[in-house]
């Protein structure tokens, strides 16, 4: 047999393990680029939710294997029905809105998994300035709210008992204006007051025609206000896309609580058409100073029994009708 035999076996063998070694790095890499494709949809578009828009643009979704499409619901309760509906993977909506639904006959149930806003971002705006403004001038008042049994009502009126006003008694709460058209209404001369989310605050105030006068997540105190849900069947099936997805937003939330407003500004400033830099950056710094973001994505107990509490004042829950918080919570993935 020719010497070259052995070294024909030798190189057979190098081969194989060399293909071996090849196949692992290729499913190693595969593993790496699982790509979680989520249909996500926020509540409305504003500055509140200047956390998600920063780690959008810093790529840290992407970063997690995240490739999103973004729509924009215009209300809770639009955003829960994309979700139920299955129209939506994940949304960004009003906590409340579970709580309703876990109470309900549906068979899918909403799961809250993650937090983004600490409290109310919603400004008491009048069409004055005041700077001795008192929340008992309100009085005999209409004040353009939101659709009510939605966090925006409930935590003004949770703020309205809190400065010793009876929100069915002594103020008249306009709900019925749809999110879309509030500005406009108001515009038009509609209403004594009203509360607004910034850019659109800032925008009014530099126009003059609404003046800022109270903050009402100030006053309601510290509960969450936004918060990422998804559904039961959802995070059964989905779990790692959901994991990667608390995972972004944990690093985005890092980032902005570290970020100056003008450096947020510039990173943001895309989602904001027709708002200017100054403006922009003034709607940050006003939220940073509120601490309106949450520096983690915890959900705490706490602060869902909070907010029970106020819808039952608000007499949209029975007090025996309140959820367990592990019900409509998983705080697993942040845990995690």
């Amino acid at each position: 047999m020719s010497l070259s035999s052995p070294r024909r076996r030798f190189h057979k063998k190098l081969l194989a393990a060399t293909l071996a070694a090849c196949s692992l790095l290729q499913l190693s890499a595969a593993q790496a680029q699982t790509v979680h494709k989520v249909r996500y949809e926020e509540v409305v578009r504003s500055v509140l939710y200047v956390p998600m828009y920063a780690g959008l643009k810093k790529g840290m979704f992407k970063d997690e294997g995240i490739e999103l499409t973004m729509k924009t619901s215009q209300g809770t309760d639009k955003g829960m029905a994309a979700l139920l509906s299955g129209s939506a993977d994940i949304v960004l909506i009003g906590p409340e809105a579970s709580i309703y639904v876990a109470n309900s006959e549906s068979p899918v149930k909403p799961v809250v998994f993650a937090g983004l806003t600490a409290t109310d971002g919603f400004l008491l705006m009048g069409r004055k300035p005041d700077p001795a403004f008192d929340w008992n001038k309100l009085k005999g008042s209409k004040i353009m709210s939101f659709r009510p049994g939605s966090n925006p009502d409930i935590f003004l009126e949770a703020a309205l008992r809190k400065k010793g006003l009876d929100p069915k008694k002594d103020v008249k709460l306009v709900n019925n204006i749809g999110p879309a058209a509030r500005t406009g209404a108001w515009l038009a001369g509609q209403n004594d007051y009203a509360t607004f989310l910034e850019p659109e605050a800032s925008t009014l105030e530099k126009e003059g025609k609404a003046f800022p006068l109270g903050s009402v997540g100030k006053e309601a105190g510290m509960v969450d206000y936004t918060v990422f849900t998804t559904t039961d069947a959802y995070l059964k099936k989905n779990r790692a896309a959901v994991q990667a997805w608390t995972q972004a937003v944990a690093k985005a939330q890092k980032f902005t609580a570290a970020a100056p407003a003008a450096e947020l500004a510039d990173l943001v400033g895309e989602y904001f058409t027709g708002v200017s830099k100054p403006e922009l950056t003034s709607a940050i710094e006003r939220y940073q100073t509120l601490n309106l973001w949450k520096k983690t994505p915890l959900v705490e107990k706490e602060a869902m029994d909070k907010l029970q509490d106020m819808l039952v004042q608000g007499g949209v829950l029975e007090a025996s009708k309140k959820v367990d918080y592990a019900r409509f919570v998983d705080m697993s993935l942040v845990q995690k």
